[in-house]
């Protein structure tokens, strides 16, 4: 994900640098600083070394999502979306309240819920393009945790 942001962010300076005409431009103004926070972020969560996902007898504790108990969450739902030919894989977590949830979430998640909630996601969504195993291998280790959970594929 780093190796992409900054690729995205090279690809922003040469629209600036090489391209005159206004959307190239408008192209690097807009994909230099985003790309950019984004290679800064993707940076820190490396350099912390700190995990993607932990799942324990509590709940699930997300580096986005911040922590979530099991009497929280519902039930699992498995979702594809297609972006640019390319699938994105994720594991809704289905919460019972998410108002209640996004009370409390972090910041990032508050502003990305409503556009969420306008593709027919919940506010709690894991990529499981980001994790070290299959999504499979998670639901697996939140079942051993959590048997009774709902699984929707």
């Amino acid at each position: 994900m780093l190796l992409g942001a900054l690729a995205f962010v090279a690809l922003g300076v040469g629209l600036l640098i090489w391209h005159g005409s206004v959307k190239a431009v408008i192209g690097g103004v807009l994909a230099v600083p985003f790309f950019g926070a984004c290679a800064v972020l993707y940076g820190i969560r490396l350099v912390k070394g700190r995990p993607e996902l932990i799942i324990d007898q509590a709940g699930v504790e997300h580096a986005q999502l911040g922590r979530i108990a099991w009497q929280e969450i519902a039930g699992l739902r498995i979702r594809e979306m297609t972006v640019r030919s390319a699938k994105q894989r994720f594991i809704e977590l289905l919460l019972h309240d998410p108002a209640g949830y996004l009370a409390r979430a972090p910041r990032l998640v508050k502003m990305t819920a409503s556009g969420n909630r306008g593709l027919g996601f919940g506010p709690a969504n894991i990529s499981a393009n980001t994790l070290p195993v299959g999504s499979e291998e998670v639901i697996a280790a939140m079942l051993r945790h959590q048997p009774q959970l709902a699984v929707y594929r």
